[in-house]
């Protein structure tokens, strides 16, 4: 047999780790750590050695397949690119342009081919109808980056590798890999930071595998972080330890903005004592290295763009802003920020709700209202790309009845699933280990600075096309249909250049002036260093400052105020979302290695409340919100806070048709059956996946 061991990395979750794979006769034998990677240093995750297990998986497509009477038959992909664009094309001249709704997945950033050519197909079908997992996800740091700085993927990092203090909200990286702060190895990093004398405090519902390590964790009520945030700037700024950069306005307005949120007014709405907000607020401010990160649990709540800015200002008005140990914008060696817009909101608004778009996307809470009601613009087609969202938005029951009544459905992605189970084709992509990578996206995101070019470790088979062939062809499908026209020439041959020319061009002309060829003679990759400070030069905005009160956000802080001083119902139980390493949102179910071992899809609740319900642990209970019920054991934990039951993400698979043979056996329910459309962020639109009241009792 024919041994090799081929370097790549791993780009199933955001911390693109290193990875080096043995292959034997052109299967996969081993898959391990790349101690030569200057970023991960030969962390993985279990993630990582699933790669084999996708690349086998007998579930996954390998060519087009079209519905039929008599089930799923495949085709060429020709005949399926010309078929896509002849029904897209009918149903846009019959019902106008917006009758096409395209919803993206998470994956399509975690793809070269996807990031370089996706986006001019979307561009093609000129519709506003466009969704993604921006708005279940990371919209409300966008939407404060794009305020304060001036783009919208301008996101500080918390520079852990030298801080001091690192306060977190709603985050728990030793499950992510630090979603939003690209950490590979978090544990390792964590650990150095304690053995310089540094302090970890977490901010969560439940206590985590992050919070159990930290040096302090206060339960918060969820759906409250705003005003727990509000309250250590409003105390900040009392102590006179506020000292923002000379380039920084705005101090006074913040300060009258939370002249309310005292710690003592946050202290009855989060249930954190208020002499703990202060020692927190005073701490912070004092430490020489401090950074304040929040992730999915205060960005997905209803008042997540709020609590977003706040997490920005609290860095800013301490110091910590672009300093070293506190937060800074990473350079990557390709500069996406120059090639992906600055962002806006509000250009236009939803059809059915008035929700604002942000980017040019429209809140995914919006879809199926803007399927299933009949007017003006109507969804009659939908193409969803890399993405589950029966599963991972909010009232997927609905969402799947919707697509049910769709004209034309088509989906770029590898598996029939509970949503691509409604598409008339769906155009299958080669796995990770058959394609060039380079990360684009998180690069960006980093608490390092290198880089990294990946050939494909395995060849792909002949009859088998890329993502970016896929929308390569797509397009120029469309394009056949469309005037001629210079446009129509730049879009012919943007869509024709490959993603390896994309990236070397990128490199060239980037800051470290470098080619796809110096990066191949660099085992694991170039250590590009630390992080650097560049601001104000780098802001985005007009004049070079930043702005630490929009009015938009006072906006919100003056909705916040009216809200979050309502009380539930007293049977109430607040709802909150969870992630787990050996999980990747909805689809990696179907790998038996990652969901072997103990059960992980369990609702999570705290004895106390299961004894005043007279629940037993164990025992299979209705969870019931405003959007619906669903059925799912429930497990007795005293890491959850009083009043706070957790569900997971990504489970509820089994329903007909989806072919899935392991994940059909994984048992569980969908969150997102139960979290409801209408109650979104009123700045951002990011639906409220976090703090939703639900009650739980026995099944029937």
């Amino acid at each position: 047999m024919a041994t090799s061991v081929r370097r790549t990395s791993c780009n199933l979750c955001e911390a693109i780790c290193g990875v080096l794979v043995t292959v034997e006769d052109g299967r996969v034998t081993d898959i391990r750590g790349d101690e030569a990677d200057p970023l991960s240093r030969g962390h993985i995750c279990p993630k990582a050695v699933a790669l084999k297990d996708l690349q086998e998986d007998p579930d996954r497509l390998t060519k087009p397949v079209r519905r039929t009477s008599d089930g799923w038959a495949e085709l060429g992909w020709d005949e399926a690119y010309e078929l896509i664009a002849t029904r897209l094309g009918e149903i846009q001249q019959a019902h106008g342009r917006n009758a096409v709704g395209v919803y993206l997945g998470n994956p399509n950033v975690h793809s070269l081919g996807a990031m370089t050519h996706m986006p001019t197909v979307v561009r093609l079908l000129r519709t506003r109808q466009r969704f993604s997992a921006t708005s279940v996800d990371q919209l409300p740091h966008m939407l404060a980056s794009h305020l304060l700085y001036g783009h919208q993927l301008m996101v500080p990092v918390a520079d852990i590798d030298r801080t001091s203090y690192l306060l977190m909200l709603g985050a728990n990286p030793l499950a992510s890999n630090g979603s939003m702060m690209t950490a590979p190895g978090f544990g390792r990093r964590l650990k150095d930071l304690r053995k310089r004398g540094g302090r970890v405090v977490v901010i969560d519902p439940r206590r985590t595998e992050t919070a159990a390590v930290a040096d302090e964790h206060h339960f918060v009520r969820p759906g409250t972080d705003a005003a727990f945030l509000l309250a250590l700037i409003h105390q900040v700024i009392a102590d006179g330890n506020a000292k923002p950069a000379p380039y920084v306005d705005g101090l006074d307005r913040v300060a009258e903005a939370v002249q309310d949120w005292t710690p003592d007014a946050a202290a009855r709405i989060t249930g954190i004592d208020a002499e703990t907000i202060r020692r927190i607020a005073s701490e912070f401010a004092a430490a020489d290295k401090a950074a304040c990160y929040g992730r999915l649990g205060v960005s997905a709540q209803q008042f997540g763009a709020v609590c977003q800015w706040a997490v920005q200002v609290l860095n800013i008005i301490t110091g910590n802003l672009d300093r070293p140990g506190g937060t800074m914008i990473p350079r990557p060696a390709v500069d996406t920020l120059r090639g992906i817009g600055r962002g806006h909101i509000g250009a236009w608004k939803s059809r059915v709700g008035g929700r604002p778009e942000f980017g040019g996307e429209l809140p995914a809470a919006a879809m199926a209202e803007e399927i299933v009601t009949p007017g003006d613009g109507q969804i009659q087609a939908m193409v969803t790309i890399a993405g589950n969202p029966v599963l991972s938005t909010p009232n997927g029951r609905a969402l799947d009845e919707a697509l049910d009544t769709l004209s034309f459905m088509v989906s770029v992605d590898p598996y029939i699933n509970e949503t691509t189970r409604h598409a008339d084709v769906i155009l299958p992509p080669t796995p990770p280990l058959e394609r060039d990578h380079y990360d684009l996206a998180f690069h960006q995101l980093a608490v390092r600075n290198t880089a990294r070019w990946n050939e494909a470790v395995l060849q792909r088979p002949a009859d088998a096309r890329h993502d970016w062939e896929i929308f390569r062809d797509l397009g120029l499908a469309l394009l056949r249909r469309t005037p001629r026209s210079r446009r129509k020439l730049l879009t012919s041959l943007r869509l024709r250049l490959n993603p390896r020319r994309v990236v070397d061009l990128g490199l060239r002309v980037g800051p470290y002036r470098l080619s796809v060829r110096k990066l191949k003679k660099s085992a694991g990759g170039i250590d590009l260093g630390p992080l650097q400070p560049a601001l104000p030069r780098a802001l985005y905005t007009k004049n070079k400052r930043i702005d630490l009160a929009p009015g938009l956000i006072l906006e919100g802080l003056d909705q916040a105020r009216a809200v979050l001083l309502v009380e539930g119902e007293a049977d109430d139980l607040l709802l909150i979302g969870r992630r787990h390493l050996r999980s990747n949102n909805s689809w990696m179910h179907n790998s038996a290695r990652l969901v072997k071992g103990k059960p992980r899809h369990q609702l999570l609740m705290n004895p106390d409340d299961l004894s005043k319900r007279d629940l037993e642990d164990g025992q299979l209970v209705q969870v019931s919100s405003a959007a619906g019920s669903v059925a799912v054991e429930v497990a007795a934990s005293n890491d959850m806070m009083p009043g706070v039951v957790s569900l997971p993400h990504g489970f509820g698979h089994g329903r007909p048709g989806a072919r899935l043979s392991v994940a059909n056996e994984v048992p569980g329910a969908s969150a997102n059956d139960i979290t409801d459309a209408t109650r979104t962020d009123p700045l951002a639109g990011t639906a409220a996946l976090n703090g939703v009241p639900v009650t739980v009792t026995p099944a029937p």
